[in-house]
């Protein structure tokens, strides 16, 4: 059944202005700003060249341990652990919130297997790239505070995600190369896997990239949503 989705696939064009350009040149004093006025940032990049820039490394995950991410965290000390935050937060129908953050009632779509769910006990709270996966790509040099940030992002709602606890367990700490979601869903959950990644300057192997590369021919090449 079509639900709204609470995220967006991919962040709209953005559009810059063109500079006239006077034909007589500006005092010297002034050509760094003029310069500096007529170069306009950069936007988010399209999909494909996202997943081209990708870095490649083999993964190592040696000295792993899922104690390495320090999670769920109380960072706001209201009661509500990160994952409780996240099923409140990504609710269809919200649910009532008791003493130590239990909950009741309340419904939640997953995404990843086009599932609705009516108790937060049938949902996990997923890594979308998955904590192990991390430590293989580069979060293994991290210090634990850095890891303790990435167990509970929560500024960008695609790296934290209520799914069903079966289609999670399925996923475990699996890449794209052996693990998607169903397929009407794959192009949001690549486009979101490579945003986590870049934001994180994490790095792919490159059976995950050569899948990443081969989904994305059949998708939008939009702008990808930038991580805050």
């Amino acid at each position: 059944m079509p639900l709204p989705a609470r995220r967006a696939l991919f962040a709209a064009a953005m559009l810059t202005s063109a500079i006239t350009i006077p034909t007589t040149g500006p005092p010297a004093h002034a050509e760094a700003h003029t310069t500096k006025a007529r170069t306009a940032p950069a936007g988010p990049p399209l999909l494909r060249q996202a997943i081209a820039d990708l870095p490649v490394a083999e993964e190592n995950r040696q000295g792993y341990k899922r104690t390495s991410f320090r999670h769920w965290i109380d960072a706001d000390g209201d009661g509500c652990s990160t994952r409780y935050e996240v099923l409140i937060s990504e609710a269809i129908v919200a649910p009532a919130v008791g003493p130590s953050c239990a909950l009741s009632g309340g419904s939640w779509y997953s995404y990843y297997d086009d599932t609705v769910l009516d108790a937060a006990s049938k949902l996990d709270v997923d890594h979308e790239v998955p904590l192990a996966e991390a430590w293989d790509s580069g979060a293994s040099t991290w210090d634990a505070a850095k890891r303790e940030a990435y167990a509970n992002y929560m500024d960008a709602p695609e790296h934290l995600v209520a799914v069903s606890a079966r289609s999670n367990r399925q996923k475990a700490d699996q890449d794209p190369s052996q693990w998607l979601p169903i397929e009407p869903v794959r192009c949001r959950y690549i486009a979101e896997w490579t945003s986590i990644k870049r934001h994180w300057q994490l790095s792919v192997d490159a059976a995950e990239k050569a899948t990443l590369t081969e989904i994305a021919q059949g998708c939008p090449n939009a702008p990808l949503i930038p991580i805050s």
